[in-house]
């Protein structure tokens, strides 16, 4: 496995590739890698030669007060799982090479990015569409992997690569959960025993509205109302929000139909 530090090299590999006609396959990360990310890598490998895979802490999707300094970086355990697991090339730049000096340009996705976790953190998603964007500039692959746990950055994504006729095929690949439910992340490395076990009831709390919702009951404010009561159980998590939304437009809905998140 090849590892690239800066843009021009990695562009003159993807130009490369595309001029062997190539299908470069292309999972972006900010590393502390997990079996989420691998499950990535290997939809990747099955469809696409080369693969690319970035490791790139984005200071730009991080606000004020949070967590940019203490982010979990272990980039080499990451490098050595993704040589082993056949990536063939590592595209890690520093904030440096992504945003010198001068830079000004942003992008933001009007309608999607303020709402539900966009309304906690404001300018996460535009930090997080700018640096996909300039990502996929650089690597230029015909196919990027996303996972859908993250379903609003999906959607916003999506959106943006449709709105901006981007050539990357956006892949959405299955969520990877711990045995007891819980969503992998990179974050949950901050997680003492107490806390990883209280984690759980996110989980719980999204098991209790599927079984109302397979036994019948479409109404959303008592779905809703279910998630909260869960949650509540729970004294050590705090609810930021529990919505059920049209997957398009991330508005509140109703009842629940096919296309609702």
């Amino acid at each position: 496995m090849e590892i690239i530090r800066t843009i021009e090299w990695m562009k003159q590999v993807a130009r490369d590739a595309r001029a062997k006609e190539h299908v470069l396959g292309f999972v972006p990360t900010m590393g502390a890698l997990h079996e989420g990310h691998f499950s990535l890598v290997r939809a990747a490998k099955q469809e696409c030669s080369p693969v690319v895979a970035s490791i790139f802490v984005n200071p730009n999707q991080f606000g004020a007060g949070e967590d940019l300094q203490k982010y979990p970086r272990r980039f080499e355990m990451d490098a050595d799982a993704l040589e082993k697991l056949g990536v063939n090339y590592l595209f890690a730049p520093e904030a440096r090479e992504m945003y010198p000096g001068g830079f000004r340009t942003l992008v933001s996705v009007e309608g999607l990015s303020d709402r539900l976790e966009g309304r906690s953190r404001p300018g996460h998603f535009r930090g997080v569409t700018t640096v996909v964007l300039k990502l996929f500039e650089i690597v230029q692959p015909q196919r990027a992997y996303f996972g859908r746990k993250d379903a609003q950055q999906l959607r916003i994504i999506r959106q943006m690569a449709a709105d901006l006729n981007l050539d990357a095929q956006i892949v959405a690949c299955s969520i990877v959960r711990e045995p007891d439910g819980l969503a992998m992340s990179s974050r949950n490395a901050y997680l003492q025993d107490d806390d990883r076990r209280a984690a759980t009831v996110l989980y719980h709390a999204l098991s209790a509205a599927k079984k109302e919702i397979d036994a019948g009951e479409l109404e959303s404010a008592r779905l809703i109302e279910s998630m909260r009561r869960v949650f509540s159980s729970e004294p050590a998590a705090t609810l930021d929000y529990a919505e059920i939304v049209d997957s398009q437009t991330l508005e509140p809905v109703l009842r629940v139909r096919k296309s609702c998140l």
